[in-house]
């Protein structure tokens, strides 16, 4: 009798190293080149606020950036969702490694990152992650490596 492997149970460890595979993928269709990022990158497609993403920290194996939406709220430039993404080149995965306390949308604020079931938490945030980056895909943004500016005479 074959017997198929069983698939990993929502929230286990092993469905989360799947969700951060699914994260570097859709990250792919916003940044093509995830282990080239030179300097703060700008979306801004017509019908969706712009998107920006930050470059934090690169070594030769990982990449970690901040991806946010930046609001103005009483004179103050809030960003919102404000995620800290790493992304592991050598195993093809991302992860929301953290996110802001501040959020302008009260379903954001269960995403926090304070002590006390990591798994969860790291689950929680991951889908947000997910979900989030397939939203601006269907908006239509895309991160486009920066060129040298090209004169056409």
């Amino acid at each position: 009798m074959l017997r198929l492997p069983c698939p990993a149970r929502p929230g286990s460890f092993a469905a989360l190293m799947s969700l951060y595979e699914s994260n570097y993928i859709r990250l792919g269709w916003l940044l093509p080149a995830p282990c080239r990022i030179e300097g703060p990158l700008l979306s801004a497609p017509a019908d969706d606020l712009p998107l920006h993403m930050t470059l934090v920290e690169q070594s030769r194996y990982t990449t970690t950036v901040r991806l946010t939406y930046y609001f103005d709220e009483c004179g103050e430039r809030v960003a919102d969702p404000d995620l800290l993404v790493r992304i592991y080149h050598d195993a093809l995965l991302a992860e929301a490694m953290a996110c802001t306390r501040r959020h302008r949308h009260e379903a954001l604020r269960l995403f926090d990152t304070r002590p006390g079931a990591e798994l969860s938490r790291r689950w929680a945030r991951n889908v947000m992650l997910n979900k989030w980056l397939e939203y601006c895909v269907d908006k239509g943004h895309r991160f486009f490596p920066v060129t040298e500016n090209i004169t056409i005479s």
